[in-house]
């Protein structure tokens, strides 16, 4: 058996992109499926596809804002009433942003975003965890490589996901021995829309992304990595060598990774 054969799996943010693509790989081991998003219509088009290509899977939807947070508490209790339990809890809900901090003409975004990058994962947690603890499960975090360094131009996006690593750090302490384990995942730079979807400066859909794209890891390989990082119960994973490496950079010339980062855009100071 593969290891979420029959495993309940919730995936929020699951409608396109790196949740969507982690479903799918999911479907194929066979588990059954809990997919949230906003956008019921994508999330209907995915179940209808995972239960005609993968008979062994099983798939229901659930529309939620993660922003909102009795929505959240709601989510986790009708999953758990519908198929009985919960094995793994994927926070992958999230909204990007992007402008300089000077820039910015209305930062009323900025709350929007720590609600639905950190708080909508807390929310989730806290209701899932003692159903996670009934079956020894896992919580899984994606924190982006922009959670372990500040970007210029994302003020708002880094630190809601250093918020979110943090509160993943902290929480895995507190529950060792009790059989649940916190898995948090950074990814690069991967091609999905979410940046393009994202808060602009003045509040706005920004309609483009400013980073550099070439290299950009596909769906794909994001959620490939993210199933095995999650079948081993990792601790962390940095998805690229070149995070890795900007890693190590920090400790050691932090001022270089500051200039590495500057040249992660498209055009400085925009």
């Amino acid at each position: 058996m593969a290891p979420f054969t029959g495993k309940v799996v919730l995936i929020t943010g699951a409608s396109d992109g790196i949740g969507a693509e982690l479903a799918l790989q999911l479907a194929q081991q066979g588990a059954r499926l809990a997919l949230a998003a906003r956008r019921r219509d994508l999330l209907e088009a995915l179940a209808a596809r995972i239960r005609t290509e993968f008979p062994a899977a099983d798939a229901a939807v659930w529309t939620v804002d993660v922003a909102d947070e009795a929505a959240c508490g709601g989510l986790i209790r009708d999953v758990v009433a519908h198929y009985g339990g919960l094995d793994v809890l994927v926070n992958n809900a999230g909204v990007s942003a992007h402008g300089y901090f000077e820039q910015v003409s209305d930062y009323h975004y900025y709350e929007h975003v720590m609600r639905v990058n950190y708080f909508g994962a807390m929310w989730c947690t806290r209701e899932a965890l003692p159903h996670l603890r009934a079956r020894r499960g896992v919580m899984v975090a994606v924190s982006s490589l922009a959670g372990k360094v500040g970007v210029p131009g994302r003020t708002a996006y880094s630190a809601s996901k250093f918020a979110l690593a943090g509160f993943c750090e902290a929480l895995r302490c507190e529950l060792q021995g009790s059989g649940v384990d916190v898995c948090v995942v950074f990814p690069g730079v991967v091609a999905t829309a979410t940046r393009v979807n994202g808060f602009g400066p003045d509040g706005r859909p920004l309609g483009e992304s400013r980073l550099r794209e070439d290299d950009a890891m596909s769906a794909h390989e994001c959620a490939r990595q993210m199933v095995a990082a999650m079948a081993a119960r990792k601790r962390e994973l940095v998805m690229t060598a070149k995070g890795r490496l900007g890693l190590w950079l920090k400790l050691l010339a932090p001022a270089l990774v500051d200039r590495m980062a500057l040249k992660a855009l498209k055009q400085a100071g925009r």
